[in-house]
């Protein structure tokens, strides 16, 4: 049973530093069902893998068993597949080997411990009764960049066919705490076995490891209810926890501080020269089919609609509600047929790939990339300028730097009360020239609204063109 952690982080020998291990000599500890070993094959400045090796001793998971090797022989209890896949002993294995990382703490380098550096982590033999696409879905939404392959049962006997094991490669930039939390949480959770009793103590494990990430996850209930061996009164109860924070409802509170942004912005006229710009964008590329990624309440796809060029128009948002909201105020059913035929609203989440997005002229994200956190932001840019890649794609997001001109905005806060970052136009330009250079596009970067000689405009805008 084996996996490793790699970094390219500059020096990437600060890896043994945050997992508390010498990468010089090799780690040996005991395990009640085996022994654990940590080495480096690999130790550069420009390059460091730790390997997390587990042997399993079958033997010892027979004489652990409730009633132990008094009820019986049973050649399943010997001859099984716990010794060679990443399973809850792997989970057991990287908190005994690794608890320090897992809690954040590094003495000799607490400033990377709390810093997203690249990772790179490998399963040698991950079980996964869901498939391929289950592994997918827990780790793509959480920023993941997942690549696998299925093992064949056994190689002499194709006939056999293929297994529920895969190699699986997942990258990110996190913190590593973070990234060992995930791997505890998830890798017993795809195997869909525990080898120890789940009560009440297991619910609070959860909660913690799953502490950022797990209540907003798509397949929250299935995390849990897996994790927590299928015991309904757990899962019920782990439930109750994770969402006892959701007294109002998101999708009010979400128009209630748009509103709020709406209001703020309002003495500069910016939310009409925005669109008005983003428009103007679209219209000079060329773009006939146009999809608006996050669209809310319909207010672009109305001006599209008003100019016979875009042909084609589809709206994507993850909510119910203001997928509603945007269908009364475009009034669809009033619509003549071929005006009704140009446009279409579709519920959906821009971390996800998603085919219905894809093949369009041009994709719009208008004032939405700083509405997600680090990991579903990566997860977006994937699905767009990787997956869906339009010839064409328009992004606006707040310049931080002008909030101080809203003399309404308390210093030190934010736009909307739902964003997660608003950046500086350095920044801005360096997440554009990025995206830009991984994804093989060109991108011109342009003020939108009034500009002040020291804090530029209120928002900043990226036009990103797909290169020939």
């Amino acid at each position: 049973m084996l996996l490793t952690i790699s970094t390219t982080h500059r020096p990437a020998t600060d890896l043994g530093y945050l997992l508390h291990k010498n990468p010089e000599r090799t780690h040996v500890f005991e395990l009640s069902f085996g022994k654990g070993f940590v080495f480096f094959p690999e130790a550069t400045a420009e390059r460091c893998t730790a390997a997390l090796l587990i042997d399993v001793d079958p033997i010892e998971l027979v004489r652990g068993k409730a009633g132990g090797a008094d009820q019986g022989f049973s050649l399943s209890d010997y001859v099984n597949d716990r010794p060679y896949v990443a399973s809850s002993f792997m989970a057991v294995a990287i908190t005994e080997a690794f608890g320090t990382a897992l809690g954040g703490r590094s003495k000799e380098r607490p400033l990377i411990a709390d810093m997203d550096i690249p990772l790179e982590i490998v399963l040698s033999v991950l079980p996964s009764r869901g498939g391929d696409e289950f592994i997918r879905k827990l780790f793509e939404l959480l920023g993941y960049e997942v690549a696998t392959d299925r093992l064949v049962l056994d190689d002499k006997f194709p006939e056999w066919g293929d297994s529920r094991y895969y190699r699986t490669s997942l990258k990110t930039r996190a913190k590593l705490k973070d990234v060992l939390r995930h791997l505890t949480v998830l890798i017993p959770v795809l195997d869909g076995m525990k080898h120890y009793y789940v009560g009440n103590d297991e619910v609070d494990k959860l909660l913690k490891r799953g502490e950022g990430w797990l209540a907003d996850h798509p397949e929250r209930d299935a995390i849990a209810h897996r994790y927590l061996k299928r015991r309904r009164n757990l899962t019920r109860q782990a439930i109750e926890r994770l969402t006892a924070e959701e007294s109002a409802d998101p999708d009010e509170l979400e128009e209630k501080h748009t509103r709020d942004e709406e209001r703020l912005e309002r003495p500069v006229g910016l939310h009409e020269q925005r669109l008005g710009t983003v428009v103007a964008v679209l219209k000079s590329a060329g773009a006939h089919r146009v999809v608006d990624l996050g669209c809310g309440e319909g207010k672009l796809i109305q001006q599209l609609l008003k100019d016979a060029q875009f042909k084609e128009i589809l709206g994507m948002d993850v909510s119910h509600r203001v997928l509603d909201t945007a269908e009364d105020r475009l009034k669809l059913e009033r619509l003549s047929l071929k005006q009704r035929d140009r446009v279409k609203l579709i519920h959906g989440s821009l971390t996800y790939r998603d085919k219905r997005i894809a093949d369009f002229d041009a994709a719009t994200l208008v004032e939405v990339i700083e509405h997600l956190d680090a990991p579903r932001l990566a997860s977006l840019e994937r699905v767009v300028f990787e997956a869906a890649k339009p010839k064409t794609v328009v992004v606006t997001t707040p310049n931080v730097e002008y909030n101080v001109k809203f003399e309404t905005l308390p210093a030190g806060t934010m736009r909307h009360k739902d964003h997660r970052f608003e950046w500086t136009r350095t920044e801005f330009d360096r997440w554009a020239a990025g995206i830009a250079s991984r994804f093989g596009y060109s991108v011109r970067t342009m003020p939108v609204g009034p500009r002040d000689p020291e804090v530029g405009a209120p928002t900043q805008m990226g036009v990103f063109t797909l290169s020939s």
